[in-house]
């Protein structure tokens, strides 16, 4: 089930609207109904959402259009009740690149307040800079303090705000990212706990939810780092299923169902004549199943586009093929030759039993700490 729609592209990018858009416009339509009791209130009210989300969007795509210079590609925006979130394939390796990429955004609010500072300065429509109605006050000063308010927050040095980004690129240029990630995230924790204090105190339910989101995404980031720090030195080799079973073009389907209840894996390599020819994943399986029924040539359902890795590649670079083309396996070769297979799932144990090794050494240490 998709649960955004598309309400257009722009230089390629797509620009979603998730569902529970529709939730903050029925919150805002009930709280203006609530408050004045008026159909024209809680009208304007709802379309102010309009250029809102419309600045956003601009924010977001300052980031994407600027990492789209670096040969970044971005998959969509999504505007969600909280705000936006540009999917970047991913952020650049180079700390300057990164910067930059992080400062877009805030860089297109800046603008924007400075376009409309001087139109309120030449129009004089301004009596006072602090007197501000959402409702029945001046537009565009309204929309002016949205664009310095969301300049001035997203800089905040706090994952995953743009300036946890931008503290951890100026801290990797002087150090690691793994480092650097580390010391942005920590920081970005310790405001996420001031935020916690002064809402809870100050009886603000909305510092907490800030709290809340600045914490898990501080140790979202800090993890995912961290992550590819280590997947970045261990090759395919180390992490791959270098026993499994395959099947060839003509076998029915009823073989690699016997496979799979056995326990083997969920999706196999389409030999034949000593070469891949696909590959058939557990979709394809059910999918053919449903359809055709178990006596159905695996050729007629397998994924003939399928992706290979060499046994050599680091595992990093792997997972990223794996991502860009969506896929939740590959095919894993050396010289030619099939050697293995790769999952997600076998990324995952790695990780697992890679964290748990890292602890052990960690309570060592900590145990004997001259060793």
């Amino acid at each position: 089930m998709r649960w955004a729609w598309k309400i257009g592209v722009v230089r390629g990018i797509e620009i979603d609207i998730h569902f529970t858009f529709l939730l903050l416009v029925a919150w805002v339509a009930v709280g203006a109904y609530a408050t004045r009791g008026s159909a024209f209130d809680v009208l304007s009210s709802v379309l102010f959402l309009i250029p809102l989300f419309a600045i956003i969007v601009l924010h977001e795509l300052g980031h994407a259009l600027t990492a789209q210079r670096f040969g970044i590609q971005t998959r969509n925006i999504t505007l969600y009740p909280i705000g936006g979130v540009a999917r970047l394939e991913r952020m650049p390796d180079d700390p300057r690149q990164e910067l930059l990429v992080a400062l877009a955004g805030p860089a297109v609010n800046v603008v924007l307040a400075a376009l409309l500072y001087v139109i309120l300065l030449l129009t004089g429509g301004v009596q006072s800079w602090t007197d501000i109605h959402w409702l029945s006050g001046n537009l565009l000063l309204n929309l002016f303090w949205i664009n310095v308010t969301l300049a001035a927050f997203n800089l905040l040095p706090a994952f995953p705000m743009d300036g946890g980004r931008v503290l951890r690129a100026l801290l990797a240029a002087r150090m690691g990212a793994d480092q650097a990630t580390q010391i942005a995230a920590a920081v970005g924790k310790s405001m996420a706990f001031l935020f916690g204090l002064l809402g809870f105190f100050g009886h603000n339910p909305f510092l907490l939810l800030i709290a809340l989101f600045v914490w898990m995404g501080a140790a979202q980031e800090a993890s995912l780092v961290h992550v590819k720090s280590v997947l970045s030195s261990v090759p395919v080799s180390h992490l791959m299923m270098s026993e499994f079973h395959t099947v060839s073009p003509a076998d029915p389907l009823r073989i690699a169902v016997h496979h799979l209840l056995a326990g083997y894996h969920l999706d196999f390599p389409v030999v034949s004549s000593g070469s891949v020819v696909g590959i058939l994943t557990r979709h394809n399986l059910v999918d053919g199943l449903s359809r055709f029924g178990e006596e159905i040539p695996v050729e007629k359902v397998m994924n003939r586009d399928f992706l290979t890795v060499d046994a050599s590649d680091m595992a990093e670079v792997a997972i990223a093929r794996l991502q860009e083309q969506g896929q939740r396996s590959a095919v894993v070769e050396s010289n030619r030759q099939l050697v293995g297979l790769l999952s997600l799932e076998n990324i995952g144990e790695f990780l697992l039993i890679r964290g748990a090794l890292d602890q052990r050494k960690q309570r060592t240490k900590a145990v004997f700490p001259l060793l």
